[in-house]
Order: structure tokens, then C-alpha cells, then sequence
């Protein structure tokens, strides 16, 4: 590959490479791409609004309840007991996690 870079890489005390930097918008592309982090507007939303890390999560993704309830195979009102809750049981945790195309993690407070 002839791509070009824009990265730098730094010798240690022994003259072999010790470090690569790299461009800040190259980090946080290739760093946003693991999915294992959580958006400003989706912490906004849990401050603000004093809202579940689910609710804020199925907002952000501009899903309705009722979506939401279909991907899982649950109805709304069953959902909407869920959503409310602040302590999920891990696999109805990794069920909503999976409807949502998140990591699990991303739902523990």
C-alpha cells in the first residue's frame, strides 16, 4: 500500500522505535471505530434529564420504545419497565445492548 501517512515515530534512549504518533483526527476515527465508548450527547442526555443509560442510549439512536420492544421481542409496556429500571439483570442487559448495536458495557452506570 503507497497510501500516504501522517504519523511520526519516535526513537527510545536505544535508538529503536519507542512510539508512533499520529494525527488526532486519525486517533479518534480509528478510536470511535472500537464502539466502546459512550457519546457526549448520550451522557448529556442522562445529566440532564436524569434518564437511564438505555433511555438516553435509544433516544440518541432516535428509536422509539415500541421499535425497540420489536427488536427484542417484548411488548412496549414490558420495555418501558426495563428502560425505567436502574438495575438490569447482565443478560436483559446484553439483550438491549445487542437490540441497540452497542457493547453491553456502554449500559452500566
Amino acid at each position: 500500500m503507497n497510501a500516504p501517512t501522517n504519523i511520526q515515530i519516535l526513537n527510545g534512549p536505544d535508538g529503536k522505535p519507542a512510539f508512533v504518533v499520529i494525527p488526532y483526527d486519525d486517533y479518534m476515527r480509528d478510536h470511535l471505530r472500537d464502539g466502546d465508548h459512550t457519546p457526549h450527547e448520550v451522557v448529556g442526555m442522562m445529566v440532564k434529564n436524569d434518564w437511564t443509560p438505555v433511555r438516553a442510549w435509544r433516544e440518541y439512536l432516535g428509536l422509539t420504545q415500541q421499535q425497540l420492544a420489536e427488536r427484542l421481542g417484548i411488548s412496549q409496556s414490558a420495555f418501558a419497565q426495563q428502560e425505567g429500571s436502574d438495575k438490569l439483570r447482565k443478560a436483559t442487559r446484553e439483550k438491549i445492548a445487542g437490540a441497540l448495536n452497542i457493547a453491553p458495557a456502554l449500559l452500566n452506570v
